[in-house]
C-alpha cells in the first residue's frame, strides 16, 4: 500500500511545480507586452506610419510570391493539357499516307475567296447596267424561257430549248448587283431547266453556255441547286466522249444520252473539241468526281501527240480516227480560235503544273508569228491571217473572233511569257480597234480583209462579211489589257463602242445584230444572242470599273463564254 500512496504524492508535487512555472512565464509575457505597448506609444506618428508601411510591404511580397507559385502550377497543367489536345487533334486532321489527290484538290478550292460585287461605281458602269436591264426586260416580256430573243419582231427563238439567255446571262446580273433579275432567273433554272428532252444539242455550245454558267453561279452563291443541275448536265454530256478515239462527237442527245457526228460531215470542229476542258475540270473539282476531268483532259493529251504545223492545228478532227482532217484551214478565227485560248487557260487553271499545255501554247504562238502574222500596206498594220483549206496558201483575212488574241497574249505575258507576246498584243489590239473606227457606225464587221500591196487603204470589208453580231472579243481583250496595264485608253475605246451599240443596235425590246456596219442606217438582223448578255455587256461593265481587279486574273480563269472559274493549285 505504501508504494501506491507515494506515487500519488509524487504526482501531486509534479502538478504543483508545473503550475508555478506556468504562472511565472505568463507574468513575464505580460511584462514584455506592456514594454512593447509603452515603447510603441512613445513613437511619433511618423515613426508609427513607417512601421505600418514596412508591414504592408512585407505582406504584399508574401502574397505575390504565393500567387506566382500558384500561376506556375496552373500554366504547367494548362500546357500539358494543350499538348495532349494537340496530339489528339493531329491524329484526326493529318492525312493518311495514301491520301487521295482529289481530296487535296477540294481543300485547295475551298480556300478560294469569292469576289465581292457591290454594284456599279460610276456613270459608265451605271449605263451598262441599264443596258442589261433593258435587254433582260425585252427578253422577259417576249421570249422568257426560250433560248434567244428576236428583239425587232418581239419573237422568241429556240436553238436547244434550254433557256440560254437566262442561264448564260445570270452571272452577269449577279456581278452587276441586279438581285431581282438574278432571283427570277435562279427560280426559272430551279423549276424549269431540265435536260430530259429528246433533242440534239451542240456539245461545245451547251458546255460553255450552260455548264460553265451553272458552275460560276454555284461558285459565286454556294447554292447547291446550281451544282446539282451542273452534275446532271455533265453526266448527260459525257456520251460525247464515246467515240472510238475519245475525241468528242459534236452532237449530243441529252434525253437519250447518245452522241454522234453532225449530219453534214464525219468531223468535229477542233476548237469545239478542245474548248470544254475548263468547264469539265471544274465540274470534277466541285463534284468530287474525277471522270469529267479525266475525259476532257484526255482529249488535250491526245491532240498534244498529233503532228502540227509549228503548233498550228487544222480546224477539223475526226472523232473516229482521232486525226486532223488533211489540208483543212488553219485559222485563229472560227473553229480554231479557242483551241489556243484553252491551252494557256488550262495551264493557269491547274496552277501552272501541266507543262505540255504551256509548251504547246508557246509553240503555237511562235507559229502564229511565223506563218499567220503579217503587215498590211501602206501603213503596216499587224493582223492575223489564215492558211486556206487545200492549198494552205496565205489568206489575208481576219475574223472578228481573232480579236480575242490580244487579251490572251497579254494574259500569258502577265504570267511570265516573253515580252514580244505583249508587243504583239498591243499592236494587234490597235488593228482590231481600227476595224471599228473604219466604219461610220464605229462597229466592226464579222470579217475584215487586208491589202498586202496598196497605196491607199490597209483594210476593206466585203458586203457579205459586213454584219455585226454584237460579239464580245474586242471588248474582252480591252478588259484584259486594262486590268494588266492600268491604261485607261482602253476604257475610252470601250466607251466608244458601247455608245455605238446604244446608237445603232438598241431597239425597244432589246439589242439586235446588224446587217451592214458600212451603212449609217444598217438593216437590223433581229437577233440578240445570249453572249451579248453573258460576254459583251459583262466585259464592258468590268472594263469601266474603277477597281481593275473586280475579278482578279490571278485568282480566276475566264472561260470562252466569260464565266469566271477559280484557279486551283494543281
Amino acid at each position: 500500500m505504501a508504494s501506491l500512496d507515494t506515487r500519488i504524492d509524487l504526482g501531486g508535487q509534479q502538478n504543483s511545480w508545473n503550475g508555478s512555472d506556468g504562472s511565472l512565464k505568463h507574468s513575464e509575457h505580460l511584462i514584455s507586452h506592456r514594454k512593447i505597448v509603452r515603447r510603441w506609444n512613445q513613437l511619433s506618428r511618423l515613426q508609427r506610419s513607417l512601421v505600418y508601411a514596412i508591414i504592408l510591404i512585407v505582406i504584399t511580397i508574401v502574397v505575390l510570391l504565393c500567387t506566382s507559385k500558384t500561376s506556375e502550377v496552373i500554366n504547367r497543367e494548362k500546357l500539358t493539357v494543350e499538348k495532349e489536345l494537340s496530339n489528339a487533334s493531329s491524329l484526326v486532321t493529318d492525312p493518311p499516307p495514301n491520301a487521295s489527290p482529289l481530296k487535296k484538290i477540294n481543300i485547295d478550292s475551298e480556300i478560294i475567296q469569292k469576289p465581292l460585287f457591290t454594284g456599279p461605281g460610276n456613270a459608265r458602269q451605271y449605263a451598262v447596267v441599264e443596258s442589261f436591264k433593258h435587254a433582260w426586260k425585252g427578253y422577259k416580256e417576249h421570249a422568257w424561257g426560250h433560248d434567244n430573243l428576236k428583239p425587232v419582231s418581239g419573237m422568241a427563238f429556240d436553238w436547244f430549248s434550254l433557256g440560254l439567255t437566262i442561264v448564260d446571262g445570270l452571272d452577269t446580273a449577279y456581278i452587276m448587283g441586279l438581285n431581282e433579275e438574278f432571283q427570277e432567273g435562279k427560280e426559272w433554272i430551279n423549276n424549269e431547266l431540265i435536260f430530259t428532252k429528246q433533242k440534239d444539242v451542240n456539245f461545245f455550245e451547251v458546255t460553255i453556255r450552260v455548264l460553265g454558267a451553272l458552275l460560276t453561279n454555284y461558285h459565286f452563291t454556294e447554292d447547291k441547286m446550281f451544282l446539282d443541275k451542273a452534275k446532271d448536265l455533265g453526266e448527260r454530256l459525257m456520251s460525247a466522249f464515246s467515240s472510238p478515239s475519245g475525241i468528242p462527237y459534236s452532237d449530243v442527245n441529252l434525253g437519250s444520252r447518245t452522241a454522234h457526228a453532225p449530219e453534214w460531215a464525219h468531223y468535229s470542229t477542233t476548237a469545239e473539241a478542245t474548248t470544254i476542258q475548263l468547264e469539265f475540270r471544274e465540274l470534277s473539282r466541285s463534284s468530287n468526281n474525277p471522270v469529267f476531268e479525266d475525259a476532257a483532259a484526255a482529249v488535250s493529251e491526245k491532240i498534244h501527240q498529233l503532228p502540227k504545223k509549228h503548233g498550228l492545228v487544222p480546224i477539223f478532227i475526226n472523232p473516229n480516227t482521232g486525226q486532223f482532217a488533211p489540208h483543212a484551214t488553219i485559222t485563229l478565227g472560227a473553229r480554231g480560235d479557242s483551241y489556243y485560248e484553252y491551252l494557256l487557260k488550262q495551264w493557269l487553271q491547274t496552277g501552272k503544273t501541266i507543262t505540255y499545255l504551256v509548251d504547246d501554247y508557246m509553240t503555237a504562238i511562235e507559229g502564229v508569228r511565223e506563218y499567220l502574222a503579217k503587215r498590211s500596206s501602206p501603213n503596216k498594220r499587224l493582223f492575223i491571217g489564215e492558211l486556206s483549206s487545200g492549198s494552205e496558201a496565205f489568206n489575208p483575212k481576219m475574223d472578228h473572233l481573232t480579236c480575242f488574241l490580244p487579251g490572251t497574249l497579254a494574259l500569258g505575258h502577265m504570267n511570265g511569257l516573253p515580252d514580244w507576246h505583249m508587243t504583239m498584243a498591243e499592236e494587234l489590239l490597235y488593228t482590231c480597234y481600227l476595224t471599228y473606227a473604219a466604219h461610220p457606225t464605229f462597229l466592226a464587221p464579222e470579217i475584215t480583209h487586208f491589202n498586202m500591196v496598196s497605196t491607199t487603204e490597209d483594210m476593206y470589208t466585203k458586203t457579205a462579211d459586213a454584219h455585226n453580231l454584237l460579239r464580245p472579243e474586242f471588248v474582252e481583250s480591252l478588259w484584259y489589257m486594262y486590268q494588266i496595264t492600268g491604261n485607261t485608253t482602253y476604257q475610252d475605246w470601250g466607251w466608244q463602242i458601247y455608245q455605238s451599240f446604244e446608237k445603232y443596235a438598241k431597239v425597244p425590246n432589246g439589242y439586235t445584230s446588224l446587217n451592214n456596219v458600212k451603212s449609217e442606217k444598217p438593216v437590223l438582223r433581229d437577233m440578240m444572242e445570249s453572249f451579248f448578255l453573258s460576254e459583251t455587256l459583262k466585259y464592258l461593265y468590268l472594263l469601266f470599273s474603277d477597281d481593275r481587279f473586280i475579278i482578279d486574273l490571278n485568282k480566276y480563269v475566264i472561260t470562252s463564254e466569260a464565266h469566271p472559274l477559280p484557279i486551283h493549285k494543281n
